[in-house]
């Protein structure tokens, strides 16, 4: 992801400042505890796509047999 996207890019809900979280590929806001996906480089944006940094971590699928 381009950095520089980084100074003009804030959270769509808060307008806050975003972290990001190069291992995950996210874009963190701290202050509404979302995590948005970066995926192929592109930050995606939309409310509904980001992760509640609160909840639980979904548990890892059994393989299958």
């Amino acid at each position: 992801m381009d950095i520089r996207l980084l100074d003009i890019l804030v959270c769509p809900i808060c307008k806050g400042p975003l972290h990001y979280d190069k291992k995950a590929q996210e874009l963190i806001c701290n202050a509404d505890k979302l995590a948005y996906p970066v995926r192929d480089g592109i930050p995606i944006m939309w409310a509904d796509q980001a992760r509640d940094l609160n909840s639980p971590a979904a548990p890892a699928a059994a393989p299958a047999a």
